[in-house]
């Protein structure tokens, strides 16, 4: 079995700023860590290299720094990772970035077919949850989005059971592979880098790929391919909420002040 996990460098921090020029986030300054999804969808595809003895490649489009991510997922035991950079790739909205993914993706399947890829459900800079799906879309895989539990993979078949979790309930979905499934953190808890892992990616080179590995036409990736921008990120006031006490026989007057003070809005009303 052949494992592709797509994992993304994010800012760690919501203080994020954005050039008024390119609209692109300003990354000088500012610390980055792997994606919180991604490192979930990391433990998934070890896991299953434990049960079935898959091989691994971790995947990432970012500036040359992203390479500590790639090196992290390395420590943990991913076999191997390639790295997307170029400027080229700058600046891109989820469609161009899909686009760069699911090329990249192709063509590490061109000796040996992939057959599952994992995403993180989505990235804690962007939020839009749309890359996997994309990615999926271009390579015409199966598509498991919300996944909370990998159930059971049929290599001899050629299938994949996985559980969802959406609102109210869950949903256990049965699915050819390939597939590209988006997992939530509720489906592991990830493990540690050991030290000999550790030691193992600090020495491994990995490749970097440009767009004259992928030959993508300039106009459809980056910010010439991208039809959406970002105009501002921001982190949104909040102001401190208020807590009243109320215990054993003072509880109905603690309703009482609460239901009081919900009343002075003027966005709530109340029926009797």
């Amino acid at each position: 079995m052949k494992i592709v996990v797509c994992v993304k460098m994010v800012p760690d921090t919501t203080q994020v700023t954005i050039d008024p020029v390119t609209n692109t986030l300003v990354r000088e300054g500012v610390p980055f860590i792997t994606n919180p999804f991604d490192t979930h969808a990391i433990e998934e595809a070890l896991r299953l290299k434990d049960k079935y003895g898959a091989h691994i490649t971790a995947l990432s489009m970012g500036p040359p720094a992203a390479e500590s991510v790639l090196k992290r997922a390395i420590a943990l035991g991913i076999d191997d990772a390639v790295l997307l950079s170029d400027r080229a790739f700058g600046g891109a909205d989820t469609l161009a970035t899909s686009k760069v993914l699911a090329e990249a993706v192709a063509k590490l399947g061109e000796k040996v077919p992939i057959d599952l890829i994992i995403c993180g459900k989505q990235t804690i800079d962007g939020d839009t949850a749309q890359v996997g799906p994309g990615i999926a879309r271009r390579l015409k895989f199966s598509q498991l989005t919300l996944v909370d539990k990998i159930l059971v993979i049929d290599e001899s078949k050629k299938t994949i059971q996985v559980r969802r979790r959406l609102e109210g309930y869950h949903e256990i979905v049965e699915s050819k592979l390939p597939a590209l499934i988006t997992v939530l953190r509720e489906i592991n808890v990830p493990r540690y880098p050991t030290v000999p892992g550790r030691l193992d990616a600090a020495d491994k080179k990995l490749p970097v790929w440009t767009n004259d590995e992928l030959k993508l036409d300039l106009n459809l990736i980056g910010l010439k391919g991208s039809p959406t921008q970002v105009r501002r990120i921001f982190a949104p006031q909040r102001e401190k909420g208020e807590i009243i006490p109320g215990e054993g026989k003072y509880i109905h007057q603690a309703i009482d002040k609460a239901i009081e003070k919900l009343s002075s809005w003027d966005i709530v009303s109340f029926e009797k």
